[in-house]
């Protein structure tokens, strides 16, 4: 039996025990009042009494069993702890222990379940993976370890000690799970560890958790990285877009054998000289609701910096949602009309994993750009499901394919989905994109395609040309 079981039977023993409590001991002051009062005719406090008795017994039955309601430690599905009892129970192991690990571990393919099989199913591979995971770790010898299920098809486990003592032993599970099947069901299991080493704070915690699992999803194993401590980095990223310190570098982008536009790339960088890839802190800058002021800081140090005296475009990439945001849709036409060599030479670059539903109002928006002299392009094509929808529901003017398609080992097999998606673009009157460019015969592979623009280290180097 697991520990969220367990857990579950101690609560509501103790539960019963104080709904029963409190109605033997006025049973008990009941029986003997009318035992001391029996050899005499009854008095009529004795009514008074029974009816008091009664009210309160009834009131204690009802109000401990409504509290019962409003404490589930259990998930009614995977009979795992529920995410509030989780959050509470490791919390206090955290505290409790010099070192404490937390494991993510996840049924990838849950919403597939659901939608093939049944919701229905899709219970049940939850509770059968809960069982699962749970046996395999007591197989481990891994026992009384909290276990609960925080979303979706996502479980967290608590295991006290160094990550370095679980690694091997999740690695494996992940590896064995290719086999597991519910009723003939598939089930993709993934993970990822952490521990108290990156931080003893449990939202950062989880929060890293997530973001190991997307790296390592598609590998089914658990790679080790240099982590920054969170606080570190939120300190970081607040402090660098404060003072606007940056790093800009560019690379040239070329077309027909001549260079027609260079696109910029903006990092933070702060009081030490240390500058960080956005990569590693935009999940930062979104949750501290600093999306908006980070956009607007790169395109003004990129409008200020990167365009020189040549009419090439300059390409700068910015948050869908940013572009969204009524203010920093009016910083930009007041940048724009403050600087009016930039007008019809700024590409804003803009991609997003979920489709914008409301197509009709960010077509007019971006329509509203372009009147102004901005290009508006579409990056990750061919990997992200909206940018394809966006090629056909939006008036843009280029499409920059992913770069999964220029690797050596995808590029001739995949030759014919960029050809489609070229021709594609080009029958809309939007120009194309390819970057990645390392060596001669992706760029005879990109020439060969008539693809638009090329850009790669094959063709230009990143150039540093300004740094605060």
């Amino acid at each position: 039996m697991l520990l969220p079981q367990t857990k579950e039977r101690e609560y509501r023993f103790r539960l019963a025990l104080r709904m029963g409590l409190p109605i033997f001991l006025l049973l008990l002051a009941f029986i003997s009042d009318t035992l001391i009062n029996s050899y005499e005719s009854v008095q009529i406090s004795f009514y008074f009494t029974f009816i008091i008795l009664l009210v309160f017994s009834v009131y204690f039955i009802f109000f401990l069993i409504y509290s019962g309601f409003d404490v589930q430690i259990t998930d009614s599905i995977t009979k795992t702890f529920t995410r509030e009892y989780l959050y509470k129970y490791i919390k206090k192991e955290i505290k409790k222990n010099d070192a404490y690990t937390l494991v993510l571990l996840s049924v990838d393919n849950l919403n597939a379940i659901n939608t093939q099989y049944g919701i229905t199913n899709g219970d049940k591979v939850l509770f059968q993976v809960a069982e699962y995971l749970g046996n395999y770790l007591i197989d481990k010898k891994i026992t009384n370890f909290p276990m609960g299920h925080i979303k979706g098809g996502d479980f967290i486990i608590g295991l006290e000690g160094e990550k370095e003592n679980y690694n091997s032993i999740i690695d494996l599970l992940c590896l064995k799970s290719s086999d597991f099947k519910v009723q003939e069901i598939e089930v993709g299991i993934s993970g990822a560890v952490t521990d108290t080493m990156y931080s003893d704070n449990l939202d950062y915690m989880i929060k890293n958790l997530f973001e190991l699992q997307l790296e390592n999803r598609n590998k089914k194993i658990i790679k080790k990285r240099d982590e920054i401590n969170p606080n570190d980095l939120e300190s970081f990223v607040i402090g660098a877009i404060d003072k606007k310190s940056v790093s800009i570098m560019t690379q040239s982008v070329y077309e027909d054998g001549e260079e027609v536009l260079k696109e910029c790339f903006v990092k933070l960088k702060n009081a030490e000289g240390e500058v960080l890839h956005p990569k590693s802190y935009m999940k930062v800058v979104n949750k501290l609701g600093l999306t908006t002021q980070y956009d607007y800081l790169i395109l003004e140090k990129s409008v200020l910096h990167c365009m020189d005296e040549s009419t090439n475009l300059v390409s700068v990439t910015i948050s869908p949602t940013s572009l969204r945001n009524h203010n920093f849709l009016v910083k930009i036409k007041n940048l724009l009309d403050a600087n009016q060599d930039v007008k019809n030479r700024l590409v804003l670059m803009c991609s997003e994993i979920d489709y914008y539903s409301h197509i009709d109002r960010y077509n007019e928006i971006l329509q509203s750009l372009r009147a102004q002299g901005v290009k508006i392009a579409i990056d990750r094509l061919g990997s992200l499901h909206s940018s394809f929808l966006y090629l056909r529901d939006l008036e843009i003017d280029i499409v920059r394919f992913d770069s999964y398609y220029t690797k050596n080992k995808h590029r001739d097999k995949n030759k014919n989905i960029i050809d489609g998606l070229n021709t594609m673009a080009h029958l809309s009157g939007v120009k194309t994109w390819i970057k990645m460019i390392e060596d001669k015969n992706t760029q005879e592979f990109a020439k060969d395609l008539k693809i638009d623009y090329v850009q790669g280290k094959e063709l230009a180097n990143l150039e540093k040309i300004y740094e605060d």
